[in-house]
């Protein structure tokens, strides 16, 4: 049994390759000059800026993202926190200056109820459409298929020997 050669080649690059990948993987946005002194407010800061939006990247945290207004959000922040807001109440102000798209998970209640259950409400509607379709069309008497007349039979026939 011939054995395929570039398998020990692969064995010995997948360490490497794994490597790369890993190096690949986009590192954190916040830069030493933003991290605060005390352990505790940087710790509450990273765990609510990891809930934020960035407004310029869409679909990623104010955290990972190297946007200038997501440094600008982070900054923000820190302030609120050093000035001795709590979690929810940074969340708040932020909210209420930039709107809920910046929070990366939606709220569940209010306007945004509506959202939550629209597609779960379409899709149930679309299954029970589409069983009152099946169950009135396999009720639905069966129509008999009208016979062909001499005339068009021999047509017919005349077409499928051509």
């Amino acid at each position: 049994m011939r054995r395929w050669r570039g398998f020990g080649l692969l064995a010995r690059l997948g360490p490497l390759a794994l490597a790369l990948v890993l190096l690949a993987m986009p590192a954190f946005a916040v830069e030493p000059d933003e991290i605060l002194d005390d352990p505790v407010l940087e710790e509450r800061a990273r765990h609510i800026s990891a809930g934020l939006r960035c407004l310029v990247c869409r679909n990623e945290s104010i955290d990972d993202s190297n946007a200038d207004l997501a440094r600008d959000l982070r900054l923000l922040v820190r302030e609120r926190l050093l000035a001795g807001d709590a979690d929810s109440q940074v969340i708040d102000y932020v909210v209420d200056r930039y709107g809920e798209y910046v929070l990366l998970k939606p709220l569940t209640g209010g306007t945004n109820l509506v959202l939550w259950l629209a597609g779960p409400l379409m899709f149930l509607g679309g299954l029970i459409i589409g069983g009152l379709f099946v169950r009135r069309r396999s009720r639905a008497p069966a129509t008999a298929s009208a016979a062909l007349t001499e005339e068009e039979q021999s047509r017919l026939d005349e077409i499928l020997k051509e």
